[in-house]
């Protein structure tokens, strides 16, 4: 039984140290990454712009809506 237990223990850490030891030395992973990064930075960034555009257009939009209101 004992040395069962130890056979195990022996299996999972070469097991767990191997699965380290190649996602370190895979490349595909890291690209993955930095395309997922880009994408995110791309759409915050066109939000960020929308919302600026957005925010002129609202801001004009209620001046005029507010004058218009004062005049009357």
């Amino acid at each position: 039984m004992k040395n069962k237990i130890s056979a195990i223990s022996l299996t999972v850490f070469l097991t767990v140290t191997g699965f380290f030891r190649d996602l370190k030395n895979d490349d595909r992973g890291l690209s993955g990454v930095v395309v997922a990064i880009l994408l995110i930075l791309i759409a915050v960034l066109a939000i960020v712009l929308i919302w600026g555009f957005l925010s002129g257009w609202l801001r004009d939009l209620w001046e005029r809506i507010a004058g218009e209101a004062e005049a009357l």
